[in-house]
């Protein structure tokens, strides 16, 4: 007995229902394409077995954790930060108790299909049967079928990409092009350590940049010869992106003689005010033309306040305090980038927001109009069934299908990939057969579409 019913997520209506399952069992078992995520890349590169339960759902898992302090349990409690609950299976027990707060949340569904489809769970879980889950978890972890390899080979994984900073060595990566597994497992170029003054250790960051690339980061032009060094590192590896995460989407051209001023203030940590904005705008538009150059896809992630509670965030780390979604500009906030290299047909540029709000109004325009652009998926807090609907509602109108890159999964859970990919599947199915029974769409192309939705559109667009 499954704990997920057959026809989830699908249209309540019978006949578009019907059409609807028919075009998902034409993608349902097509392999996983990942091109973003935050997978540990020891799992790869050491295929090391997981312990516990509570190390695979909860402790790593900012979804489950945010809920559960939302309701009064402590960091501590879920065995985070100093002085924290080291018992596994206490922790465990503290989640099951509270399992029931993922009522209709996308986790709730994410988390049943691991424990059904992966662990063979039949009953939903609770306080009664944790006990019993843990150990059945713990018994199947502890065999090889249940590593990181064996759970990448099993789920279907055709490809994946961690994230990974500008200052890794990226040994995992090389551990695993040296060992005899098949798997394709690429880094991916994410320089925010070395780009943002505002984060920790900035100064000490730009010092490291420097030693690794052998280049001189006392000049702004060896800074950026700096970064084009790691970016060589990083395609070498197998990199076909980089990423960015930034407050705004705020982007800057300054002429030389200003962008070196800009660099040498930022340097040596005498800033004026708005000049951790501005220099970050500034590099956007200069990774930008690193991409039109080299070739990796840019993917900028905009529109989240990171760590909203500054005590949170200093007891526990990035991550964990409470980043919260804001409203975002991106036509006036791209343009400097955009005059620079949008026309440019080397050059390509994935949007990702938080905000909503200009999907229709900025984003699908500014993508149905620049051959650079295409827009990511619903990302972070819309990575659920009403956001993967409402961002297709407001973007194909404008944009269409082949200005998007598909789904990724964006996790840090590797169990939660497979269903994730599925409830994308059966959300896009879902809008293709209403589009074919309101006559929006024929039916030979909604079949034709559905492959390109679930794989196609993110290897396209990812150079993969």
């Amino acid at each position: 007995m499954s704990l997920l019913h057959p026809d989830r997520l699908f249209p309540a209506d019978p006949g578009t229902r019907t059409i609807a399952r028919s075009l998902f069992e034409t993608v349902e078992t097509l392999p996983i394409v990942s091109p973003h995520g935050h997978t540990d890349a020891r799992w790869w590169g050491e295929n090391p077995a997981f312990t516990d339960a509570a190390e695979l759902f909860v402790i790593p898992d900012h979804y489950v954790v945010r809920m559960l302090v939302s309701q009064g349990v402590t960091f501590e409690a879920l065995g985070i930060g100093a002085g924290a609950e080291t018992d596994r299976r206490k922790i465990w027990q503290c989640f099951a108790a509270h399992y029931h707060l993922f009522q209709g949340t996308p986790s709730r569904l994410w988390i049943d299909h691991a424990l059904s489809e992966v662990f063979g769970i039949s009953e939903r879980l609770c306080p009664a049967n944790a006990d019993a889950v843990f150990d059945a978890i713990k018994a199947a972890l502890a065999t090889p079928a249940f590593h990181p390899r064996a759970l990448f080979d099993r789920f279907g994984i055709e490809v994946i990409a961690t994230t990974d900073s500008a200052l890794d060595d990226l040994a995992q990566h090389q551990n695993a092009r040296a060992s005899d597994w098949q798997g394709r497992v690429v880094p991916t170029y994410r320089p925010d350590a070395v780009v943002d003054p505002d984060f920790e250790g900035f100064r000490a960051n730009l010092d490291q940049l420097g030693e690794l690339s052998g280049c001189d980061i006392a000049t702004w032009q060896g800074y950026l010869d700096a970064h084009s060094a790691r970016r060589a590192f990083f395609k070498e590896m197998g990199a076909t992106a980089t990423d960015h995460g930034h407050p705004t989407a705020r982007t800057a051209d300054l002429p030389q003689a200003e962008a070196e001023a800009l660099y040498a203030r930022v340097l040596s940590g005498d800033l004026e005010k708005g000049d951790a904005e501005l220099f970050r705008a500034q590099m956007l538009t200069e990774l930008a033309r690193m991409s039109a150059e080299d070739g990796l896809v840019m993917q900028l992630h905009a529109g989240s306040h990171r760590n909203h509670n500054t005590g949170v965030f200093n007891a526990y780390g990035r991550d964990r305090g409470f980043d919260i979604p804001v409203q975002t500009s991106f036509v006036e906030a791209l343009k400097p980038l955009l005059n620079a290299v949008g026309m440019d047909a080397r050059f390509n540029m994935l949007l990702f927001t938080l905000d909503e709000t200009t999907y229709a109004r900025e984003l699908a325009p500014l993508a149905g109009a620049y051959p650079s652009l295409k827009l990511g998926p619903a990302w972070w807090f819309h990575d659920s069934y009403e956001g993967m609907r409402r961002y297709r509602e407001m973007v194909t109108e404008t944009a269409g299908f082949f200005n998007t890159a598909g789904f990724n999964d964006d996790t840090r859970a590797l169990c939660s990939i497979p269903a994730r990919h599925d409830v994308a599947r059966r959300v896009d199915c879902a809008f293709l057969a209403e589009l074919v029974v309101t006559h929006r769409l024929d039916e030979a192309e909604a079949y034709a579409l559905a492959p390109q939705l679930a794989g196609g559109l993110a290897r396209a667009a990812y150079n993969l």
